[in-house]
């Protein structure tokens, strides 16, 4: 048996006028990310940690944000084929441990449909998904309402 580890993390800048898509969950909110896809910085932090364990890039390399194609795009199609690579390479997700790092607006009533969505776009159980949220304290980019982050970390097993 083998077992990779691999570490994720995604930044977006607020942006008006956009929808906040967390984990492939809109959130109720008077903001959303900016970016060249749906912006949806859990997905993307997860999706690089699977690639990451794998060693194959990280999600610019494979959706780069020069291709049109990829021009707001659901992020858990990114999801889905770092899980397929996974699959292809022998392995399966043992499980997956993240943080939405996010000034406001408060998210713990979204945290179970979060993880239903990874869980389900993963093809993995729900308790194989842990989802928590902090606030930035008010320092720095993420603490002053500029930006949002997520950071993931993934086990695989093969």
């Amino acid at each position: 048996m083998s077992f990779r580890i691999g570490q994720g993390w995604d930044n977006h800048r607020i942006a008006e006028g956009r929808p906040l898509i967390l984990g492939g969950v809109t959130v109720e909110c008077e903001f959303g990310l900016d970016g060249h896809s749906d912006a949806d910085v859990l997905s993307h932090a997860v999706t690089d940690a699977i690639l990451g364990a794998l060693a194959d890039h990280d999600i610019g390399a494979h959706f780069p944000d020069t291709d049109p194609k990829w021009k707001g795009a659901g992020s858990l199609q990114f999801l889905r084929h770092a899980c397929d690579l996974a699959a292809a390479a022998g392995f399966r997700i043992a499980n997956v441990d993240s943080t939405i790092i996010l000034q406001t607006p408060k998210l713990k009533d979204y945290r179970l449909a979060m993880r239903e969505s990874l869980a389900t776009t993963m093809g993995i159980s729900l308790a194989q998904v842990s989802v928590k949220f902090k606030t930035a304290e008010k320092v720095g980019p993420v603490g002053e309402g500029k930006s949002a982050e997520a950071q993931a970390i993934v086990l695989l097993i093969g």
